[in-house]
């Protein structure tokens, strides 16, 4: 292992891997703040992804750290319908992560920014316990000129999920069993978990249709977030048959006795969008997004069914 021997050695590793121009940025990283040329409007969004509370190193490399560092805050600018549009990253290292884990972490993380344009504005270092990354990414809206929101949905209206549910938690938890050998059996989950898609462009696309009346990514569960998407008062009415979800899921809750709708509503990390549309805006939502698949309806009274059966909606709380 290298050391990194200073700040500017560190800082001399980001700006290998991060220009400094970039379109709508004044002045970039090296000053004490960045100057950004803001649109008229801006949605904002923060995360913290910290070791052995959302990664451990045993079985995320450095690379997926990296990635799934920016990709959880482009997951949320998806939510909102927003293109992104730039970041600021806070680093914590510890002494054992050196020069050539910094730059593989960088590395991943700086390519997933170049698929969207996205510039790296600034951040701050610094050294810990653990390894930590802090990620504040903004975005604007895309040609619509609308953002997504949560709680505007009303009773009648179809909820709908664009991404797999549950898949990630079964990533976790096989990841947490045997490691990164558990990717032989389970690709598909410990890729869902290690690597998760941002749904950028169907952010965009549901943002573009009127009828879309609420939005919002899966990062906690379907039970967990869902409350949070449906306006006060109302619940829903679920039905996600095994048909509908990953065969992955399927198996794996085969294999422990457990149903897999429940392993899919109570999943955490799916990164996937869940939304509401009204009834007459659904074939629209469908020819915009194939993939998007309804599961439910919202109803007027503060409860939920799963599959015809009533169910308590819990989750993943940090504090629970």
């Amino acid at each position: 292992m290298t050391r990194l021997r200073s700040e500017d050695d560190f800082l001399t590793l980001i700006d290998r891997h991060f220009p400094r121009e970039a379109r709508g940025v004044e002045l970039s990283r090296g000053d004490d703040a960045a100057i950004i040329a803001c649109p008229g409007r801006l949605c904002l969004s923060a995360d913290l992804f910290l070791e052995d509370e959302h990664f451990r190193r045993a079985y995320f490399t450095p690379a997926d750290v990296g990635y799934k560092a920016l990709a959880v805050n482009l997951s949320d600018m998806a939510a909102m319908g927003a293109r992104p549009a730039g970041f600021a990253c806070c680093l914590e290292s510890t002494d054992d992560a050196g020069r050539e884990y910094w730059d593989e972490a960088l590395a991943a993380m700086a390519a997933l920014a170049r698929e969207y344009g996205l510039p790296l504005v600034g951040g701050d270092l610094s050294r810990g316990a653990k390894l930590g990354l802090s990620v504040t990414i903004w975005g604007e809206a895309g040609p619509s000129g609308r953002f997504l929101r949560r709680g505007a949905g009303a009773p009648g209206d179809i909820v709908f999920v664009v991404g797999p549910v549950g898949l990630a938690r079964v990533g976790l938890a096989v990841l947490e069993k045997e490691g990164r050998g558990a990717a032989a059996h389970f690709p598909a989950a410990v890729a869902a978990h290690l690597r998760p898609v941002p749904q950028v462009a169907a952010g965009l696309a549901l943002a573009a249709i009127p009828e879309v009346t609420a939005c919002m990514d899966v990062s906690d569960g379907l039970a967990r977030d869902l409350p949070r998407l449906l306006p006060p008062g109302c619940g829903a009415d679920l039905f996600l048959p095994p048909a509908l979800l990953h065969p992955e899921v399927t198996a794996h809750c085969a294999g422990h006795g457990r149903k897999p709708e429940k392993e899919a509503v109570f999943g955490g990390e799916d990164y996937a969008l869940a939304g509401c549309v009204s009834p007459a805006g659904w074939p629209t939502v469908r020819a915009a997004l194939p993939g998007a698949a309804a599961i439910g309806q919202v109803v007027g009274k503060n409860a939920y069914t799963l599959n015809g059966a009533p169910f308590e909606m819990g989750g993943f709380d940090h504090f629970g």
